[in-house]
């Protein structure tokens, strides 16, 4: 198998972990920052520019949240999967984290609110910004371990 199919896979299991990572961390928040978390608000967000959003019930907007994130964990694997070479195998935390804080950067201060998304991290309380940052750390770190893994065994 090729790295970048290894780092779709890699990512794909890796949003697990992220997942309920943010959803203890969600939970720890003041009240009034418990506000839903991105995933929700970029599925949402992507579904009012399509102009679906006002014809999914709650039921459809959770699907969508969830198979969106899924896929965008397995995007940005098979992303990093392209992009790195065997070497980093040898630092597979390191590099998947490094990774993960890229992932982060690129989406919540790029392209999202360049798209119209979402709000910047910027514009964001802090400890949110520290809960999404700490997020796609486990996130990259354990797609830098899967894949080095699966790598491993090819």
């Amino acid at each position: 198998m090729n790295r970048i199919l290894l780092g779709a896979l890699a990512g794909l299991a890796a949003t697990a972990p992220m997942t309920l990572a943010m959803k203890v961390m969600h939970e720890q928040l003041p009240r009034g920052e418990q506000y839903p978390l991105p995933p929700r608000q970029v599925t949402e967000g992507v579904a009012e520019k399509a102009g679906v959003n006002e014809h999914l019930d709650e039921e459809e907007r959770e699907a969508a949240t969830w198979a969106s994130h899924f896929a965008y964990g397995a995007a940005c694997g098979a992303l990093y999967g392209a992009l790195s070479g065997e070497r980093v195998d040898n630092h597979p935390v390191l590099a998947g984290v490094g990774f993960g804080v890229a992932v982060w950067a690129g989406s919540y201060l790029g392209w999202l609110p360049a798209a119209g998304i979402t709000r910047p991290a910027t514009e964001h309380p802090p400890r949110r910004n520290a809960l999404m940052i700490a997020a796609h750390v486990v996130w990259g770190a354990t797609t830098g371990v899967a894949l080095a893994g699966l790598a491993e065994k090819e």
